[in-house]
């Protein structure tokens, strides 16, 4: 059967079927129907694209954008990989009654699969790094899902290397989604997002810039973007060390390469430092009143550093995706520092 993805939010895009007992149910909580109200599942996607026009205003010829993945129910960009994955496991039979979720997180990614777990009565374990924040893992545990906590100087490659141990323990007891590796997860991105940045700037983007972690944003909507026009120009970004506080990214020079990554799709890659993210973040908030975790402003300084590459006389419209929100970063001692 042909893949026919779960809610409006996948309206006019290739399509996605499910079938048995836990399709039903999948399709009853997110597809619309003639009742009042939209469900959980179907607010995945279409967030609204916000204009930057006050942090931006040194580059006067550049329209900075970028898509606010925090209105995503789960309050992240994840809430789309997440969903995708978890769709082409029932799909596919490999997800089915019984069965637990189980996969590697820095945190979001988990959060949404807590979240979608929980609206499709499936059991979710997650191995999380121990410095994943603590409003991440409050989170994480008031969706019910297990964790399991590795060591935080191992990042999310100790707590991939976790699950492969569980899994490899009882192979048949898990759906291990695998996010670093499984094509639904930057294929919800060639659905979903770069279909939503090419209508909401209706045709006019000339740049892409986003971050790295598992690739899947980058690589999915760069993808798409290069089909709807090969002169979009596309830049991934990437912590300048291997250690960093840029949570849900990753260093590749030095980490587990995720499966899904493709370093030939890159017009440019650029390093960017968590410092001067922090920094911008308390601007960002002060400034402009957006409230954004600290990779958000790292994708938007990757996006100054690209601007000003730009002749001044060449007009562009310039994307990027803010992850999701400072709610879950509120405790980092960045915020009293000067």
């Amino acid at each position: 059967m042909h893949p026919r993805e779960l809610g409006s939010t996948y309206a006019n895009r290739p399509s996605m079927s499910l079938s048995g007992p836990s399709a039903a149910s999948a399709r009853e909580s997110a597809v619309p129907d003639a009742h009042a109200g939209v469900p959980l599942l179907a607010r995945i996607g279409n967030t609204p694209l916000l204009r930057l026009d006050r942090v931006g205003s040194n580059f006067s010829n550049i329209e900075f954008c970028a898509k606010a993945e925090w209105f995503n129910p789960g309050g992240s960009v994840k809430d789309r990989p997440a969903l995708s994955m978890i769709q082409a496991g029932l799909a596919s039979g490999t997800l089915k009654p019984g069965k637990t979720i189980i996969d590697a997180t820095s945190g979001n990614t988990g959060i949404a699969y807590a979240m979608i777990g929980a609206a499709l009565s499936y059991p979710v374990k997650l191995c999380l790094p121990d410095s994943a924040s603590h409003e991440r893992k409050r989170i994480l545990a008031a969706y019910g899902a297990e964790l399991v906590i590795t060591p935080g100087d191992e990042g999310t490659d100790g707590a991939i290397r976790k699950v492969h141990e569980i899994v490899a323990a009882k192979p048949d007891k898990y759906f291990y989604a695998d996010q670093y590796s499984n094509p639904a997860n930057w294929q919800a991105h060639y659905r979903t997002t770069a279909n939503e940045i090419w209508e909401q700037t209706s045709g006019r983007i000339t740049h892409f810039v986003a971050g790295l972690g598992t690739s899947g944003t980058f690589v999915g909507t760069t993808r798409r973007l290069k089909e709807l026009n090969p002169q979009i120009h596309c830049a991934s970004l990437q912590p300048d060390a291997s250690f960093h506080g840029l949570e849900g990214w990753k260093h590749m020079e030095t980490a587990i390469r995720p499966a899904i990554y493709d370093d030939r799709l890159a017009d440019e890659n650029l390093p960017v430092s968590t410092e001067e993210a922090y920094r911008l973040v308390k601007r960002l908030a002060r400034e402009g009143g957006l409230l954004v975790s600290p990779s958000s402003a790292a994708a938007l300084l990757g996006c100054f550093a690209v601007a000003g590459r730009i002749p001044k006389q060449q007009h562009a419209v310039m994307v990027t995706v803010f992850a999701d929100s400072a709610s879950k970063y509120l405790n980092e001692r960045f915020w009293d520092e000067d």
